[in-house]
């Protein structure tokens, strides 16, 4: 099923986002993870692809497992980088003829050791022209990335937000944004989008805290800021493991119904191939049920 058509069906949606495994143990390993998540009935699942494609035939493989072997709906993320005009279709036919229905177009990051973005001789050069060459010639829901703390290569917010109505006018259907640790920092960025005429459901993405250097390392490379209310927390207990992992899913409940209280339409959420922490946030959330309080939808 299309992800624009389940967005418009199931208000909240709740979505997790896998990394593809290194070797056949992972990939059976995340397979009984989806296959138990199944449980909690979630909208979508999504398969990242690595810096540079690196990790472009796992993700297909597990895509295309996901949606043989599953009941979930699947989305995969194709990105510019490390792949030609022609290898992107290649994909793209692959992904159609196993029944896949839902593409994350994104520019990518540089391969591991590069620091700057290059475009691929033969290749695409922005998450724009990707969109477009999957609306032009499939029959795939598109969806696209968003920023509301500004994309560290855009200028400001005007300009980003300009880019983002690009994409929308590309075909992309439905915005999934970066992680992001204040609630008002979405909204804020939610109200100016609809303000410029971007009208498609925007998606929060939240990343659950289970380790401290990770995390820093993670907001360093995405623009994301660690509000110092949350920082003053989690620093002095950098060191214990559970400590950190029981304030990020604390931290991320609350966060989450902050967020759906207020109108978010679902969550989508960075599992970091770790799932327990984000079903203990789903559960309770499902217990309180904060979107029974949500007087409008964004």
């Amino acid at each position: 099923m299309r992800i624009d058509d389940i967005l418009e069906q199931r208000r909240p949606c709740f979505s997790f986002e896998f990394f593809p495994p290194k070797d056949d143990e992972g990939v059976a390993r995340l397979l009984a993870t989806i296959g138990e998540l199944e449980q909690d009935d979630p909208g979508f699942v999504s398969v990242t692809y690595g810096a540079g494609g690196s990790t472009r035939t796992r993700t297909i493989e597990m895509v295309t497992r996901i949606r043989r072997e599953t009941n979930t709906e699947v989305m995969a993320h194709l990105t510019c980088a490390g792949s030609t005009r022609d290898e992107l279709q290649d994909v793209l036919g692959e992904l159609r003829d196993a029944g896949v229905e839902n593409v994350l177009a994104l520019r990518g990051d540089p391969p591991a050791g590069d620091s700057e973005w290059k475009p691929t001789p033969g290749g695409l050069s922005y998450s724009t022209e990707l969109a477009a060459l999957v609306s032009a010639d499939y029959d795939f829901a598109i969806g696209a990335a968003c920023h509301p703390e500004v994309h560290p290569e855009a200028p400001d917010m005007a300009w980003d937000i300009g880019f983002l109505k690009d994409k929308v006018a590309a075909g992309a259907s439905f915005l999934i944004s970066q992680l992001f640790f204040d609630s008002d920092l979405y909204f804020d960025f939610v109200e100016q989008v609809r303000a410029a005429g971007v009208t498609v459901p925007i998606l929060p993405g939240i990343m659950p805290i289970t380790n401290y250097s990770q995390l820093k390392r993670f907001t360093e490379m995405c623009g994301a800021t660690i509000p110092d209310r949350l920082d003053r927390e989690l620093a002095p207990v950098a060191e214990d493991k559970k400590a950190v992992e029981d304030l990020g899913v604390a931290y991320a409940t609350l966060q989450c119904s902050d967020l759906l209280a207020r109108g978010a339409p679902g969550i989508h959420f960075f599992t970091l191939n770790r799932s327990p922490a984000t079903r203990s946030i789903l559960a309770a959330l499902r217990a309180a049920r904060p979107w029974d309080r949500a007087r409008s939808l964004v």
